[in-house]
């Protein structure tokens, strides 16, 4: 029952979003559009913002699943770059009623698990210091979240098909040349 409610209250903000930007909409529109009290909202959420980064890692979360390996991680990410055109006029309305760091953090934790997922596989018995995967994970959040908050930011336009084809000939081959590099049996402690 509580993801149905957290479901409808992601409904009605999406469907207010259609009239006017996130700035303007308050807990009251939420839950008068979606026929629920104030009190339903405050079970589920402290504020919109929060309504906000749930919606996005929800759907982000359903976007990668079964999309996070070797094979599978252009797919994924493709999914999400997909999920933003479907949802294009939410996704507007948190750029351009959030500060960027806001929208920063929502991807970061999204794509920081994918990376972590690839790598762990890739490693399979290659010795690596988790605190070196953790930064090799982080270098390539932070690329991906640097690419992805430009083509918002340039309302979307370039086709996702062709970020996606320059970010695998990019990768193609470095996250194992990485690994490699900081195979703990081939490196000296820094």
């Amino acid at each position: 029952m509580s993801n149905i409610t957290k479901l409808a209250l992601e409904n009605s903000l999406k469907k207010l979003l259609l009239e006017k930007p996130l700035n303007k909409i308050t807990i009251n529109d939420i839950t008068e559009e979606c026929g629920v009290n104030r009190m339903t909202f405050y079970y589920h959420f402290q504020d919109i913002y929060e309504l906000v980064e749930w919606i996005c890692i929800e759907e982000a979360t359903r976007a990668l699943k079964g999309k996070k390996n070797q094979s599978t991680w252009q797919e994924g990410v493709y999914n999400i770059f997909q999920l933003a055109q479907e949802n294009k006029v939410f996704i507007m309305n948190v750029y351009n009623s959030v500060s960027r760091e806001q929208i920063e953090l929502y991807l970061y934790k999204l794509v920081y698990k994918l990376f972590i997922d690839v790598l762990d596989e890739v490693l399979g018995d290659i010795p690596l210091r988790e605190e070196d995967k953790i930064f090799i994970a982080d270098f390539y959040k932070y690329a991906f979240v640097g690419i992805m908050i430009n083509w918002i930011k340039n309302d979307m336009k370039e086709d996702p098909h062709k970020i996606i084809s320059r970010l695998s000939i990019l990768m193609h081959g470095e996250i194992l040349r990485v690994i490699d590099n900081f195979r703990t049996d081939k490196t000296e402690t820094i």
